[in-house]
């Protein structure tokens, strides 16, 4: 009986790792795609609804809602690579709008080096806490959740107003958020509350994603310098 329970545990912590580590590498594939989308943007000055950000907004959460679907949908099928793919080449494009703001300061190679930098360190070192299996961060969900969606209206609300200051203070927010969120994706795979690695993976992009757009939007504000 022992041997069956040890039997079954091994097989689920292996089942955990499998994930993991294939979460690790679309994560990885992933980022191809976006360094191509984000460089196809730079190089054609992509903009995406430019003279109505509002329209651009609804339009872009549109976009990006029905590749969540169509990933969800075929989250156990190669079609979910294909569109997680796909998603994360249009999501570069959406880069590549903040890019050419960067690049617009003197310094702003530096500064996307450095966002790039602080990303990768963040993502590290919350991946390695997230991944201690004898930590459970799952109560972090609800608070997380509720973080994601004040932000989100902010970002919307701010399309109105157009405030420096409550811009700074969405990046700053969201900066800490999604940063969190690292560390909770990645912890619930290795207690086994996810176990698809598509669905894992698309998780885990969109929180670096949102990192490293906060840290550049904050890097710009208080490092920029214009030529």
């Amino acid at each position: 009986m022992n041997d069956q329970l040890l039997q079954t545990a091994g097989a689920a912590v292996l089942a955990r790792h499998k994930v993991l580590t294939n979460t690790y590498l679309l994560l990885a594939l992933s980022m191809i795609p976006t360094i191509i989308g984000a460089a196809l943007g730079i190089f054609f000055q992509f903009s995406f609804m430019a003279g109505s950000p509002i329209l651009g907004a609804v339009l872009f959460l549109g976009i990006a809602f029905a590749f969540f679907y169509g990933i969800e949908k075929n989250k156990n099928s190669s079609i979910g690579i294909a569109l997680l793919l796909g998603f994360t080449f249009f999501m570069g494009l959406m880069l590549s709008q903040i890019l050419q703001v960067a690049l617009g300061f003197s310094n702003g190679v530096e500064m996307i080096a450095m966002a790039g930098g602080g990303t990768a360190v963040i993502f590290f070192v919350m991946a390695a806490i997230g991944n201690n299996p004898a930590r459970d961060f799952s109560s972090w969900g609800r608070f997380l959740f509720v973080g994601m969606v004040v932000v989100l209206i902010a970002c919307l609300a701010n399309l109105f107003f157009q405030m420096p200051a409550l811009q700074l203070a969405i990046s700053c927010a969201a900066l800490f958020i999604f940063s969190a969120y690292i560390m909770y994706d990645i912890n619930r795979i290795v207690q086994g509350g996810e176990t698809n690695y598509i669905t894992a993976a698309l998780a885990v992009y969109l929180d670096i994603y949102n990192v490293f757009v906060s840290l550049l939007q904050l890097i710009m504000a208080f490092a920029g310098e214009r030529e």
